[in-house]
């Protein structure tokens, strides 16, 4: 009986999200700008996803290509080094103000508050540059729907479906339409759309496109914490008026009760009650200010009544707890995360919950590199096969071979760094994990770091000073009594 009157509307993909989007977007930012846990929580999304770091490692596939292992790393190589000079600096942004990595960051923010994240490769040579392939960011609001089109059937919230599902085209509008609603006032092309196309007829990308497609059919992303909006909302507006009924309860010490009834009251004051009742008042305000050790003078008839206030709730810190414990589910990272408060748990407890946020985080990884950095990578990769920078024999129909790469994002950091140390080498010692994937963990390159230590060991030999030291491991029965007093403190919790 508590579903009774529960009756959903089973709509389509776009049918349930496109109406309400633009609501969802504008709710979005105005969290991500006002409340400081939802900025906090972006910026987590931020620093675990892409980090500090952000390097293009490529891994050509040789077997297709007919290449030896050797020849495939000598030409990753060679194309990392030059995609170094483009990625890293501000060659790669149409509007010269940001590297990859700033693009990536502000990509994945996009995404994540506005559900979609937009970016034009342009063609714009320039005298001083070296590349022509440049992105333009695009805010995912200049992706809508002309009016001309709203009742065409293949296109949804500004894009242009074929048959298939495929995109044919994007419709972009010249302007941001809330240009219009702040104090610039109606500019040029304000309601002025673009048809660009997906492709070029050769295949080259002319939209790079990042949301995420939950269900079929969906044209759109959401922004995620849609799901979470309202309780994030009310909890925000409850943590702020607690705060300001504490703050008014913290303005009142006392009260001054008068005893007296009102015909008493009355004759006090005399025949000129207001020169009484003004006198009366001035002697209420030196009293405004309690001091140490003062002797305080009270009306007539007053006597004075402490003040106990009903601020801080005793039950607000639990209330709250529960609500931002729903609200980190529904974000998909720990509590402890999202607030940055590792204070009440242990380390088992903390380490747990970092694996199960480093899942996710994973994932989306993988999301951005497939969607993202791999298609600006090919986009790049063919201007330099055919500017003669890089050697790729039958490029066009070997794409996949030669664009195939992976990148390498900010460190993950470590929780005790001798224990993962050493879990690290036995994973290394089993063949369970290669020095690659524990650099890359770290946000190193292995290769680089190899290099680095040979350098090293050269340079200590040509001085004359000993050998770096292989780490010297934990006796066995110091790993067991620190085992033993994590158990201990596990259990005393």
């Amino acid at each position: 009986m508590s579903m009774y009157d529960w009756h959903p509307y089973a709509g389509s993909a776009d049918a349930d999200l496109l109406p309400e989007l633009d609501t969802l977007t504008a709710r979005s930012r105005d969290m991500s700008r006002n409340n400081g846990l939802m900025a906090g929580g972006m910026q987590t999304y931020r620093d675990n996803i892409v980090g500090a770091v952000l390097r293009m490692s490529s891994t050509p596939d040789y077997r297709l290509l007919g290449w030896s292992r050797e020849q495939a790393r000598e030409w990753g190589n060679v194309s990392e080094a030059h995609f170094r000079s483009w990625a890293e600096t501000t060659e790669c942004d149409a509007a010269r103000s940001l590297n990859l990595l700033g693009q990536t960051v502000q990509a994945l923010g996009g995404a994540m508050v506005n559900g979609d994240a937009l970016a034009l490769p342009m063609w714009l040579p320039r005298a001083d540059s070296q590349w022509s392939t440049r992105l333009m960011m695009v805010e995912s609001d200049r992706l809508s729907t002309p009016p001309t089109l709203l009742s065409s059937p293949n296109v949804r919230g500004g894009i242009e479906f074929d048959q298939y599902g495929a995109p044919e085209a994007y419709h972009i509008m010249r302007q941001h339409p809330g240009d219009g609603r702040g104090l610039l006032g109606v500019r040029p092309g304000m309601n002025v759309w673009d048809r660009v196309p997906a492709f070029t007829p050769w295949g080259r990308r002319r939209v790079i496109h990042l949301h995420d497609k939950e269900r079929t059919g969906q044209s759109r992303g959401k922004p995620i914490v849609s799901a979470v909006m309202a309780e994030f909302h009310m909890a925000g507006k409850y943590a702020k008026n607690e705060l300001q009924a504490s703050l008014a309860n913290s303005l009142v010490a006392a009260f001054l009760e008068s005893d007296l009834d009102q015909e008493s009251a009355a004759q006090l004051f005399g025949e000129d009650p207001r020169a009484a009742w003004s006198e009366s008042v001035k002697q209420a305000r030196n009293i405004r200010q309690l001091k140490g050790a003062a002797i305080i003078p009270l009306p007539a008839g007053a006597k004075m009544s402490g003040f106990t206030p009903g601020r801080p709730n005793p039950a607000f810190e639990a209330f709250m707890l529960a609500s931002l414990r729903h609200i980190a589910a529904g974000l998909n990272i720990p509590y402890e995360l999202l607030l940055k408060d590792f204070s009440k748990t242990n380390y088992s407890s903390a380490r747990a919950a970092l694996l199960e946020a480093w899942r996710f985080f994973h994932g989306r990884r993988r999301w951005l590199m497939d969607y993202w950095l791999r298609p600006i990578y090919e986009l790049w990769l063919e201007e330099a096969v055919n500017a003669g920078v890089i050697d790729a024999p039958d490029f066009y129909t070997k794409r996949y071979a030669y664009s195939r790469c992976r990148f390498i994002f900010g460190g993950r950091g470590w929780v005790d760094p001798v224990k993962e140390a050493e879990a690290a080498g036995i994973r290394m010692d089993l063949g369970i994990s290669t020095l690659e994937q524990e650099c890359a963990e770290q946000g190193g390159d292995y290769e680089e770091v190899m290099d680095q230590q040979a350098l090293e060991r050269e340079m200590r030999v040509a001085r004359g000073l000993p050998d770096r030291a292989a780490p010297v491991a934990r006796p066995a029965a110091r790993r067991r009594s620190a085992e033993q007093d994590e158990d201990t403190e596990a259990l005393a919790e």
